[in-house]
């Protein structure tokens, strides 16, 4: 895909007569319209009067717009169309690209309609083709701007140690300790050649005091080590877990404010990982390798600093492998982060799986699915684990070879020390005293050696931490955001919604609901029910138009202003694990028992609830599937009631209860609906028959309104569903009236 400017530039070329002011929208393709995956390099313009089309340098194609009723994306199987439909009904192919063209062709052919209509351009073309890196090309995950394989590390690093403020006192005394430490650990070799020069090799016989005082000191230094280092992990750990802790709520909030559309392109096993594997693998990271780090750095430091000040050529010959082992894993970097990755996305799956699996389990087994999802769960497992074998088997063959040029430097010190002692110029306490400083200074290179290993991982994990916390909130409060106590006017604005760039749910709709009127929305499944109500209730934001609330545009009112005044019994009924109480006063917590019972009596839940073992105290399991489906959702109504809304949405809310709890249902409803705004999406039509108007969706459009009488007099759209539905619940009656044979 090419730029505005670029494509504009091959337009001139290609059309000189063409002025810069009739270059409307250029598209490109790289696609022929009817061959079979045959590349092309081709160009559709849009001008004022016409659509012009060039494939490899020539016109192609010239459609006036006089001829043109519409443009609209058709997908194929990987590959995707612009079609237009000409005035006499005809579809005809305008051009064709592969599927990474579908996004661009579902806004342009938006724009193009739009224009035919007598619109005007306002299509931002560049955001479409420029959602890439600009350093590797790759395609941003949808909703991100990061590109997880040339994102600046440091920066990450930086903004973590920013959020780690409140624990920094706590990060500079563990630092403190390491300098204490590190110091310290140059002292047991030091009093070791004490002990074989001055007592184990003495000319004469040494006094039992002073040795005595030096084993003293030997173990003194010991102990020191062991109650510094205890010191020094009590602040680590004590950091690490603030900062878990402040990580976890900071990604946890920032799910919580995300939008439904954002939240449902992740699986919720990706989102678990988020908020606790990640910041999990951080917490050890600080906790154990980022001290180890410090400590193993520093007395690097400090023996390399006493090596080269004794002997400057034995010291370079010793550390001489250090900057090829370094090289090495740089070398391997790209791999080791790319395995981590694979590893972190299927680790991700592998949740998906387990909480799809346990969360539908009785779906599972009511298919005899049992054997399928273990299937599923064995393959992502069996992935999962030949990707760490690859990088175990990695490790396992590049970490002997890069130990192996980490000890040369040991042959060096053999040769250096033998000729040292022979020749008479060391003794040996110095020898041991040596030895042991260059086997500490190994101790840290080897660790270091494996350090590249642990920080890619942790890399990982921190990148995939940010990438949630940087995640474009598309539902979000204004600055200057109100809080408006709600009378009850709806009013619906030449509302149109999708839910993506690809496709329209809902188109121009325009209705204005008064205060306290039951509306009733009806139509086929798919025609955009739900979804009406889901931009009431602000889960999205419209693509075109406005939604006002006592005509206010629900966008300049704050988001817990407004659902805090709305009552929901959504189609799919869900419960907290927890008791049948708690469930029912989560909408409000401050709730006192009475106003409960209350509640839950006006849905028609009290008797069911009263006949438990435990009644209001009895658990109702994850997803309250210790209950029918018809009793989980009295459950939600009397949680909606409760929450004493001003507007009361129900979303097929009695679809799962029997006829007579239904019509007790309904009589409570139409006691509370006399001073609130109610809409309601009903499965069975006869419950809408005191609605005081009806919505009637068809095609994403409001295709008809009125009161249950007029509509069916009316003899449209809702008179074909009110018939048709009547005749199926006579059906089994007539079946049960057949004579047996």
């Amino acid at each position: 895909m090419e730029n505005r400017k670029t494509l504009t530039a091959r337009v001139r070329q290609l059309a000189p007569e063409l002025k810069e002011e009739d270059i409307l929208l250029p598209v490109d393709f790289n696609l022929t319209p009817t061959a079979k995956k045959r590349r092309t390099d081709g160009i559709a313009l849009l001008t004022k009067d016409r659509i012009l089309v060039f494939a490899d340098g020539e016109k192609t194609g010239d459609i006036p717009l006089s001829e043109l009723e519409e443009v609209a994306l058709r997908k194929g199987i990987g590959c995707c169309f612009l079609e237009y439909r000409k005035k006499d009904g005809s579809w005809h192919i305008l051009c064709r690209a592969d599927n990474q063209y579908v996004d661009l062709y579902a806004a342009a052919a938006k724009e193009i309609s739009r224009f035919l209509e007598g619109g005007e351009i306002s299509y931002d073309y560049e955001k479409e083709i420029d959602n890439r890196c600009p350093i590797c090309h790759r395609q941003y995950r949808p909703g991100s701007n990061v590109c997880e394989h040339c994102v600046d590390k440091k920066h990450y690093i930086k903004r973590l140690w920013d959020i780690s403020k409140s624990s920094h006192h706590l990060i500079y005394l563990s630092i403190a300790f390491y300098f204490v430490i590190a110091a310290i650990n140059l002292v047991p070799p030091y009093i070791n050649r004490i002990l074989v020069d001055d007592y184990i090799k003495a000319a004469e016989m040494p006094k039992l005091a002073g040795y005595l005082a030096v084993i003293a000191a030997m173990f003194g230094v010991y102990i020191l080590q062991k109650l510094l280092g205890m010191t020094r992990s009590i602040f680590l750990i004590r950091a690490s877990n603030r900062i878990t802790v402040t990580l976890r709520e900071l990604v946890f909030d920032k799910i919580q404010k995300m939008s439904i559309a954002r939240i449902s392109k992740r699986t919720s096993g990706e989102l678990m990982n988020r908020v606790s594997n990640d910041t999990g693998e951080l917490s050890r990271f600080i906790s154990n390798d980022l001290g180890a780090m410090t400590e193993q750095i520093l007395i690097l430091l400090a023996v390399s600093i006493y090596l080269f000040s004794y002997d400057w050529r034995l010291a370079l010959m010793i550390i001489l492998p250090t900057p090829i082992v370094i090289s090495s894993y740089r070398l391997f970097h790209s791999f080791m982060r790319h395995v981590f990755h694979r590893g972190w996305q299927l680790d991700s799956r592998e949740n998906s799986i387990l909480h799809d699996t346990f969360s539908g389990i009785r779906v599972v087994k009511a298919f005899g699915m049992e054997k399928r999802e273990i299937s599923r769960f064995d393959k992502v497992s069996r992935d999962l684990r030949d990707t760490r074998i690859l990088t175990e088997h990695f490790f396992a063959k590049i970490q002997p070879f890069l130990n192996f040029l980490m000890s040369v430097g040991e042959y060096f010190l053999l040769y250096y020390v033998g000729n040292k002692i022979i020749g008479g110029t060391m003794t040996l306490g110095e020898m041991s005293q040596f030895s042991a400083y260059v086997s500490i200074i190994y101790g840290p290179l080897r660790w270091l050696s494996w350090l590249p290993r642990r920080l890619t991982r942790t890399m990982t994990s921190i990148v995939k931490i940010f990438d949630v916390v940087d995640e474009s909130v598309d539902i979000a409060d204004k600055t200057d955001a109100i809080d408006h106590r709600i009378d009850g006017t709806i009013t619906l604005d030449n509302v149109s919604f999708g839910y993506d760039k690809t496709s329209t749910v809902l188109k121009h709709i325009s209705v204005e609901i008064k205060p306290g009127e039951m509306i009733g929305i009806v139509g086929k499944s798919g025609v955009g029910k739900s979804t009406l109500i889901n931009l009431v209730m602000r889960m999205y934001d419209v693509t075109e138009g406005a939604i006002r609330i006592d005509g206010i545009d629900i966008r300049d009112i704050s988001q817990d202003s407004l659902r805090s005044q709305i009552g929901v019994v959504l189609q799919e009924t869900f419960l907290f694990s927890g008791t049948i109480y708690d469930n029912i006063a989560y909408a409000k917590p401050t709730a006192t028992r009475d106003e409960v019972i209350t509640a839950a009596k006006i849905a028609g839940a009290h008797g069911f609830i009263m006949k438990l073992p435990n009644a209001y105290n009895t658990k109702v399991g994850e997803r309250g599937h210790t209950l029918s489906g018809g009793e989980r959702q009295r459950v939600a109504i009397a949680r909606a009631l409760l929450h004493d809304p001003r507007i009361l949405i129900l979303d097929e809310a009695t679809a799962a209860l029997d006829t007579e709890t239904e019509k007790q249902i309904q009589d409570a409803l139409q006691k509370l609906t006399a001073d609130r705004t109610t809409l309601a999406i009903a499965h069975r039509l006869s419950t809408l028959r005191n609605a005081n108007r009806i919505l009637v969706l068809d095609k994403g459009e409001l295709a008809e309104i009125g009161t249950h009488d007029e509509l069916m007099r009316k003899q449209g759209i809702y008179y074909g569903l009110v018939m048709a539905q009547r005749q199926m619940s006579r059906m089994p009656s007539k079946k049960q009236a057949r004579p047996a044979s």
